[in-house]
């Protein structure tokens, strides 16, 4: 099926003979190694022609999309004790928690507004809940699509833009290859969320949501890495928990270990 993202032609203008894409997948704070694989891609002198992002993917591209470096990304985070620096409990209607003070500390960190300004095209996908089906956005204000984007059903209140109800972007598709895949010639995937086997239930009802939620990015997760040229899959974070921020540091060297090895092999041939 053919995906037409509204305005990412116009921030691409004529395609260039080589346009690299990078797509960043969901998994919480298993996306923090999304700066390891940027900080590795950097040094490889490899920077994306345009990107996409679902979940904590949205946040690393749009972060990155707006110009900081892999560096200040990592900063913007290092203080952080857990997830109730970014949240706050709601009365359980739609869901446990609100992202207000995410993004609130999101807007305090981008440079620009809208997603027409970012410095490199970007697509940040989420879920229509009201239609079941996946978007990308490439236009309109930034944020409240980041905070849709990352809305975990049941953990999160859905996020409402234009009338539509919104939730993150791993329900359907977790690596939105499919966004940007027409768009360039090379596309690299950066999958955090490779299925841990090991599961201990611990009678937590969030715990119960968030295993349920990660047995439906791993169904949905393949078609889009058979759409990538080339994936770099970080398999050691499997063991970080889906909000142990605390793990900022060992994510971010995985994902740069994880991404020098496959351009180093990218290199050889």
């Amino acid at each position: 099926m053919a995906w037409k993202i509204d305005g990412i032609l116009e921030r691409l203008g004529i395609l260039k003979d080589s346009t690299t894409g990078m797509a960043f997948s969901g998994g919480g704070a298993k996306g923090f190694s999304h700066i390891g694989v940027l900080k590795a891609f950097e040094q490889f002198d490899i920077r994306p022609d345009v990107i996409s992002g679902v979940s904590a993917g949205a946040i690393a591209a749009a972060l990155y999309g707006a110009g900081l470096t892999p560096d200040e990304m990592a900063e913007c985070f290092a203080e952080a004790s857990g997830i109730g620096d970014f949240t706050e409990w709601a009365i359980p209607k739609q869901g446990f928690m609100r992202l207000t003070r995410f993004a609130k500390l999101l807007e305090s960190w981008l440079p620009v507004r809208n997603l027409e300004d970012m410095k490199i095209p970007t697509v940040i996908c989420a879920t229509d809940l009201d239609h079941g089906k996946s978007v990308g956005w490439s236009k309109g204000e930034l944020v409240p699509r980041v905070i849709a984007s990352c809305s975990i059903p049941i953990i999160f209140h859905p996020v409402k833009i234009n009338g539509v109800n919104y939730v993150d972007g791993g329900v359907l598709r977790n690596l939105p290859a499919w966004a940007i895949r027409q768009y360039c010639t090379t596309l690299y995937g950066s999958n955090c969320s490779p299925m841990r086997k090991e599961y201990e239930h611990t009678g937590s009802i969030i715990d119960v949501a968030y295993r349920t939620f990660h047995l439906m990015m791993k169904s949905n997760t393949p078609q889009d890495l058979r759409l990538c040229d080339h994936v770099i899959e970080v398999e050691s974070v499997t063991s970080i928990k889906t909000f142990d921020l605390k793990s900022l540091r060992k994510a971010v060297t995985a994902g740069y270990d994880a991404a020098s090895r496959v351009l180093e092999k990218l290199q050889e041939t």
